[in-house]
């Protein structure tokens, strides 16, 4: 029999919407660190959209939402990585994950490989168009489905794998 995953819609006015996004955003600054000592780990693994997925779809689009915008600015601050030219990419990126991902779980109330490639699919297409409008070159735009690959084999398994642990 299968598990039932318990989702939530958190809002704003909430206290757990802050701590959420506060573990998820210290994953996302965690993650890609530990990618980044692979090189081109970061291009390769995607790792800073991970831990938003999770978050967005778990609790909701504002804890994903607020993941996504604290995320890459953070590193960004931190590490210098994402490097500032990349930002506004990264930072449109994750927010059309966060919504995604916010929507998809809202929607089927269930967690499966299907509904997070879903998400995935949705949130790079969005992006990619969004980048290819901002910087004119589709070559760019498309850096993500041209390396990014595993990154996102392992935001659909590995967001499904927490996912399904941590119901």
């Amino acid at each position: 029999m299968e598990k039932t995953i318990k989702l939530y819609t958190l809002s704003y006015s909430e206290a757990k919407t802050y701590w959420m996004a506060l573990l998820f955003v210290v994953g996302n600054i965690a993650l890609p660190q530990l990618c980044h000592l692979i090189p081109q780990g970061g291009l390769t693994w995607l790792p800073i959209y991970f831990f938003t997925l999770v978050g967005a779809y778990k609790y909701g689009w504002k804890v994903g939402l607020l993941t996504a915008i604290a995320s890459p600015l953070i590193n960004s601050m931190l590490f210098g990585m994402p490097a500032q030219a990349m930002l506004p990419a990264i930072l449109m990126k994750s927010t059309f994950l966060a919504f995604a991902a916010g929507w998809m779980a809202q929607r089927t109330q269930q967690v499966t490989l299907l509904s997070l490639l879903g998400v995935v699919l949705a949130y790079q297409i969005a992006g990619t168009l969004g980048e290819w409008a901002m910087t004119s070159s589709l070559f760019t735009a498309l850096q993500d489905f041209r390396i990014g690959l595993p990154g996102m084999a392992l935001q659909v398994i590995g967001g499904y794998a927490l996912l399904k642990i941590n119901s």
